[in-house]
């Protein structure tokens, strides 16, 4: 079954996801890598928020509310005009923003988490918890899924370095697979377990 899901999204709608949907998503949505999870952390979840950040708080709040938060450090080009658009937009190894995840869909309202390769207890605790779930992109193909970028709206701390700026950016029918839902389910535990079950049997003989 292939879900057409708008953002923001209801946790109505996220509650009603399995692991194993195909999910094409459009709207608005968010990138953030290592550099954007811990500048969240360390400014707006673990302390105060200081003076010089409000104003960046009040756009990922508003954004990231029902929003999406995806996983990549995009290849971009600027063009003529001054705009930016997304040439490549591959996802990347979700795993090292583990420490963060939870925490940022908690404080912020998160309805998904774009990425590959999964995450773990901590993370799918918090997607069960807050109404959340994990989509996983297709890696290799970001080329592809750069098409269905259909614009660069705007780009926040760009002196993160590029591919850890916050890139704000319009999509449309953009393709992923819940992975991760807000059920407790975790294909990628199902997938680690049965490989554990198989890799003893084979050295068992």
């Amino acid at each position: 079954m292939t879900t057409k899901l708008t953002i923001p999204i209801s946790e109505e709608q996220i509650r009603g996801l399995k692991i194993g949907d195909q999910v094409l998503l459009n709207g608005v949505i968010f990138t953030g890598r290592d550099a954007a999870h811990k500048y969240m952390s360390d400014n707006f979840i673990k302390g105060s928020c200081p003076d010089a950040e409000k104003e960046m708080y009040e756009i990922l709040r508003n954004g990231l509310a029902g929003g999406v938060i995806y996983h990549c450090g995009p290849v971009v080009r600027k063009r003529d005009d001054g705009k930016y658009e997304f040439v490549a937009a591959g996802p990347t190894t979700s795993i090292r923003e583990e420490p963060y995840q939870a925490d940022v869909i908690g404080h912020f309202g998160l309805r998904a988490v774009i990425g590959k390769g999964g995450m773990r207890d901590k993370t799918l605790a918090g997607c069960q918890e807050h109404g959340a779930v994990y989509l996983h992109a297709i890696g290799g193909a970001a080329t592809l899924i750069a098409e269905s970028v259909k614009e660069v709206l705007n780009v926040h701390k760009l002196d993160f370095g590029v591919p850890e700026a916050f890139w704000e950016i319009r999509v449309e029918d953009f393709p992923c697979v819940v992975t991760m839902d807000s059920h407790g389910q975790s294909l990628h535990d199902k997938v680690r377990a049965d490989s554990e079950r198989k890799l003893q049997a084979i050295l068992a003989g």
